[in-house]
């Protein structure tokens, strides 16, 4: 897994919001698109791709994409 691959996994989760807002430094939960669902869908996301189990407390932690990447990369 790199930081490019798991940031355009996590852009593919939104929709609405342009996949050119999407980086390292990107505050996540700060995004308009942001909300419980949202979460949920990159929860399941980081299962699906990455066979690891986020928790909660995890996406609450977390501040920028590259954040939450480096807890995914930790739980591998």
């Amino acid at each position: 897994m790199n930081l490019q691959e798991f940031i355009g996994n996590f852009a593919a989760q939104f929709d609405e919001t342009d996949a050119s807002v999407f980086t390292p430094e990107t505050e996540f939960k700060a995004l308009d698109e942001w909300s419980s669902l949202s979460a949920l869908s990159i929860i399941a996301m980081v299962d699906e791709e990455y066979d690891v189990s986020l928790k909660g407390n995890d996406i609450v932690s977390a501040e920028t994409i590259e954040d939450l990447y480096q807890i995914v990369n930790r739980k591998m």
